[in-house]
């Protein structure tokens, strides 16, 4: 069982930055992949960032690519996204996650295969 608690979230203006981060408990926090999801009002929940197990790997949807950046602490049990040059169209509730590790093509996408969800934490981003 492991438990997320993301913050870091607020309001911030357009071009600013802030930090996110998901602090994980238990033991095996090492073990799983972690993502960063995204979702607005009225939109589904989209994928954003992941980063496996010994943060070897690192994937990002197009749109963050460049201004975003996730990293883990493992001494820490959190992972971390940066977020820079912020756009309005980043305003959503900013959510973490971990799964088992997955091989099949771009499967750290897929929000059907986290297992275990954080609350979620408002990033408002004003023009």
């Amino acid at each position: 069982q492991v438990q997320l608690v993301e913050s870091g979230g607020g309001l911030v203006q357009a071009g600013g930055s802030l930090r996110l981060s998901c602090a994980a408990s238990g033991r095996t926090f090492s073990s799983y992949l972690m993502g960063w999801f995204r979702q607005a009002p009225g939109t589904e929940r989209e994928f954003v960032a992941a980063i496996s197990q010994r943060s070897v790997s690192k994937y990002y949807v197009e749109s963050v690519k460049g201004r975003f950046t996730i990293s883990r602490d493992t001494a820490k049990n959190t992972v971390y996204l940066q977020m820079n040059s912020l756009k309005p169209e980043d305003t959503a509730v900013y959510y973490c996650a971990a799964r088992d590790y997955c091989s099949a093509y771009a499967c750290y996408e897929k929000k059907e295969g986290y297992r275990y969800w954080g609350q979620g934490t408002q990033v408002t981003v004003s023009s």
